[in-house]
């Protein structure tokens, strides 16, 4: 049975051919093609490790957030100097670590050009990643829809007999690599670029601030929705410490909302304080 699956899972194409049986078998598909062989047990291991790397920084830069923020600053974190790389694997778990990562840690420095280009090649990896993640996604959902939805008609292994055609992608999940979440994570990196050349005026921070905004909640709709889909405990832990990441992230933003107001107040009655001030003098 599990040799079964597998050839199910890592089918790259479902052939149909012609049946006579139009009424207990009206398409008849069978698997034309597969992806080669498994990796070797040390490939597992090492993205493993890549996967707690990835989780572990992530966690790390924003505990940093809460710690080394200075209330007297009405700029940036110090640890927004720090220099950041966005790995790029093709594992749904993985793509939402880069999805947070980029969100949540930007490049801070202004004036220097040169990370636009680190934004560029940013850009260019999620959009790479998510549409490779989508050749593996598509291919497995298509053959566990052709399993589960299927009768084995017995000319061959993978032979089966459906009522209605084989959709690429299948109809059991929703998800994909290539999603708004890809999109607007995108957009958003973009609308840095674009602060980064033009200056962070009014409407053009106003614009990059609501795109990040959407694209938190995109993230946070894909991390809920594969978590809701476990179907192991390994599966839980990763898709659960993925969403208490975003929730930290969440309470982060929030945190430094309010420390932001808060200082906007206080700038404020700060200079009412000195016109009244300056204002009794010239009465006197």
């Amino acid at each position: 049975m599990k040799k079964l699956q597998k050839l199910f899972f890592k089918c790259t194409r479902w052939q149909v051919e012609e049946t006579t049986d139009l009424i207990n078998c009206p398409y008849h598909y069978f698997c034309d093609s597969t992806y080669k062989e498994d990796y070797p047990p040390i490939v597992d291991f090492l993205v493993l490790l890549f996967i707690l790397m990835s989780f572990i920084s992530a966690t790390v830069f924003t505990l940093l957030d809460f710690i080394s923020r200075r209330p007297t600053s009405a700029a940036d974190p110090s640890i927004g100097r720090l220099k950041r790389r966005h790995l790029l694997p093709s594992g749904p778990a993985l793509l939402q670590l880069v999805y947070i990562s980029v969100l949540a840690f930007r490049n801070r420095d202004e004036s220097d050009l040169k990370y636009s280009v680190l934004e560029v090649s940013t850009v260019s990896g999620i959009l790479h990643a998510s549409l490779h993640l989508d050749s593996i996604l598509v291919a497995y959902y298509t053959g566990l829809a052709a399993l589960r939805e299927s009768t084995f008609s017995g000319l061959c292994a993978s032979c089966v007999c459906r009522k209605d055609a084989l959709v690429l992608g299948g109809s059991l999940s929703g998800y994909r690599g290539w999603s708004k979440a890809t999109v607007l994570t995108a957009i958003a990196v973009c609308s840095r670029m674009v602060c980064r050349v033009f200056g962070e005026e009014r409407l053009s921070s106003a614009i990059r601030l609501a795109v990040e905004g959407v694209s938190w909640v995109f993230v946070a709709e894909n991390s809920i929705d594969l978590l809701m889909g476990v179907g192991s405990l390994l599966d839980l832990v990763v898709y659960g410490g993925v969403c208490a990441l975003i929730l930290l992230n969440f309470l982060r933003m929030g945190i430094n909302l309010l420390a932001s107001i808060a200082r906007k107040n206080g700038h404020q009655a700060g200079k009412k304080k000195a016109f009244w001030c300056h204002d009794v003098e010239m009465q006197q």
